[in-house]
């Protein structure tokens, strides 16, 4: 469990511990699943069998260590890689390492009701607003939906009463869950940014709604039901985050049943951990990833990593809510009136002064049209969600987007790529922003700095944000930070990875390679596997995507590499677990980075880690907590 004090030179430290581990372990991660065997990836860099990974994996989750090698026959390590040759032949020393460089294994994270307790008893913040809340989201919302936005409203509004503001910014607010609970529950007048002009219809549609359930959930308030006050039938998912989380026990049976959820993904498709923190991981739901536009969810959506050979999933629709039961519930003056259309997502760059004057002008119009705004307004109050239409980064001045601006929280839930770091960026840099709350998501969507492979064009970039790591030139690379998407937790319950879509795109890789001169090319194999019915059908689909002639290759032709393959399935079974082990540790040096940034801002007297969610629930669960104001927090 994490000290409420770690100072800079802790995060250091532990910043060098998971460097360290990393620096051998990332050639793991960073291998490219479509190239596992035009390039070998397994005998270039394991020196143990498929069936002794993943049977240390499942020794590992039973406490249970395999006998270790003789000693005067096994070469010096370092994490179980060999020093000489670098491959690995040690399986169960790298799980250990790897157990020991995650977040809970370095006790850095604070659990959600530390955090809660301390600024209770430091910022005499009042229990009302909680108490307040009892009535059950999961009414309005999916169990995952509802169990973020209770667990992350809780937590942002006792900041705003122990730095004793009213208003609340939210960075990438999407369709407005989050600020439609903290406005209405809480009484916190809340604006919502948005780049995604697909969102800001939707909220003009659901406004459409809210006429229609305006009074019944006016009546609903005046006499709410008093065994949902009293908690009954409470949603599993919020009661359990009410739970102290210990490091300890997170990382206890961590392993659990992982090996068995590998061979499971190899027999049937469980899409779940591969599409849903992969290729769903681009929009993390879209409401919640409003940063990125559908065209470069889809793009960088394929071929990469661990993502499946998939452009669009039908299964990442899984968590979206058709009709917005939660938002058309809300009273009719909590939400602000859409007047027309917005124009599509630019970047500052690409708008003329012109047009973001114009943008400007129709915001402080909407506004303009609302009374009972103000930081002292209550619940059910006017105006108090103001949804907002613009592209955001480090350098956005907030007053130009907010007239009535005062100082103010800013949070994001799941904000997507870079701008969970510019988030960060905008609250040390602005005087009127005096905490901050921030999930990420989407590590992969993230710009390196020191990347050779991929060097981006000169900016401000998303990772190192720290100058303790940037002094380092410090990089993990896109396939590592791909890898950081998948979801250990799921994967220990049976949700295995989806491993025939990945085999399918490794041999046809082979095809490409042998017969073909363009296996190299640019462009997308796309959604083909969830439309083929069998191998032969994948690789001509496939070839047609590809403008690849594929009358030349026979069908008992393509079905020999099939056969000839099949054998070494495992191979990329036990691999792929692997990355998955390392995930944590990934994720964790970008979160790591991120605090150490805050660490080294002289004005900001708190910052800390914070696990606010359920990792089986939402696996991107920890956030970025900083405070300006002194004597809040212990």
């Amino acid at each position: 469990m994490s000290s409420l004090k770690d100072s800079p030179s802790d995060i250091r430290a532990r910043i060098d511990e998971v460097r360290r581990f990393l620096s051998i372990a990332l050639s793991i991660a960073n291998a490219h699943t479509v190239e596992f065997y035009t390039h070998d990836v397994w005998n270039r860099l394991m020196a143990v069998t498929p069936e002794e990974v993943l049977s240390a994996i499942t020794s590992q989750s039973s406490h249970k260590r395999a006998p270790k090698r003789n000693t005067d026959e096994t070469p010096k390590t370092i994490f179980g890689f060999c020093e000489g040759t670098h491959r690995l032949v040690d399986i169960h020393t790298l799980l250990e390492a790897a157990k020991a460089h995650s977040i809970p294994g370095l006790g850095v994270c604070m659990s959600r009701e530390q955090l809660m307790q301390s600024l209770r008893k430091k910022a005499h913040v009042s229990p009302h607003a909680e108490q307040d809340a009892e009535m059950e989201a999961s009414e309005f919302m999916n169990s995952k939906k509802s169990h973020e936005v209770q667990s992350m409203s809780e937590v942002v509004s006792c900041l705003a009463q122990g730095c004793r503001v009213k208003q609340v910014i939210d960075v990438g607010s999407g369709k407005g869950y989050l600020c439609s609970f903290l406005s209405l529950r809480y009484g916190l007048q809340v604006y919502g940014i948005d780049s995604s002009s697909t969102n800001t219809h939707g909220a003009q549609e659901r406004n459409r709604k809210l006429k229609r359930f305006s009074k019944a959930y006016q009546t609903h308030l005046r006499n709410p039901p008093q065994q949902a006050l009293q908690g009954s039938g409470a949603p599993a998912a919020a009661a359990s985050d009410e739970k102290p989380v210990s490091d300890g026990d997170k990382t206890e049976d961590v392993f659990s049943r992982a090996a068995e959820s590998g061979r499971l993904g190899a027999d049937k498709c469980a899409p779940e951990v591969v599409k849903e923190e992969n290729a769903a991981c681009l929009r993390e739901e879209d409401e919640e990833d409003a940063s990125a536009s559908p065209s470069e969810s889809t793009a960088l959506s394929i071929e990469v990593g661990l993502i499946a050979d998939s452009e669009t999933d039908p299964n990442a629709l899984e968590y979206q809510e058709t009709a917005d039961p939660f938002l058309s519930a809300l009273p009719l003056e909590v939400m602000e009136a859409i007047a027309g259309s917005t124009p599509l997502r630019a970047s500052p760059g690409g708008l003329s002064a012109e047009e973001r004057e114009r943008r400007k002008r129709e915001n402080l119009a909407r506004k303009a049209c609302h009374n009972g705004t103000g930081p002292s307004a209550g619940p059910g109050s006017a105006a108090l969600y103001s949804p907002l239409t613009s592209y955001v980064t480090a350098e956005t001045e907030l007053r130009d987007l907010i007239d009535e601006l005062q100082d103010a929280v800013m949070v994001g839930l799941h904000t997507c790529g870079d701008l969970a770091p510019s988030t960060l960026r905008m609250f040390v840099a602005k005087r009127e922003l005096a905490s901050v709350c921030s999930v990420g998501c989407c590590y992969h969507l993230l710009t390196e700095e020191f990347d050779p492979a991929a060097p981006p064009p000169g900016g401000v970039f998303g990772f190192p944000m720290s100058a303790y790591l940037r002094e380092q030139s410090w990089f993990c690379g896109r396939n590592a930070r791909m890898s950081a998407c998948l979801a250990l937790e799921r994967v220990t319950v049976g949700k295995g990875i989806q491993m025939e879509s990945l085999f399918f795109r490794a041999v046809l890789h082979v095809i490409l390679r042998d017969h073909y001169n363009s296996f190299k090319s640019e462009r997308r194999v796309g959604n083909v596997y969830s439309k083929s019915k069998s191998f032969v059908d994948y690789v001509r689909k496939a070839l047609g995507r590809l403008e690849l002639d594929h009358s030349k290759l026979s069908d008992g032709f393509i079905q020999d590499y099939h056969n000839s393959y099949t054998p070494r399935m495992a191979e990329m079974q036990a691999f792929n677990m692997l990355k998955v082990i390392l995930a944590p540790c990934i994720e964790g040096v970008v979160l790591l980075d991120r605090l150490c940034f805050l660490k080294e801002q002289e004005d900001i007297t708190f910052s800390a880690l914070v696990q606010l969610f359920d990792p089986l629930l939402s696996p991107r669960c920890y956030a970025v907590v900083g405070v300006k104001t002194p004597g809040i927090v212990d």
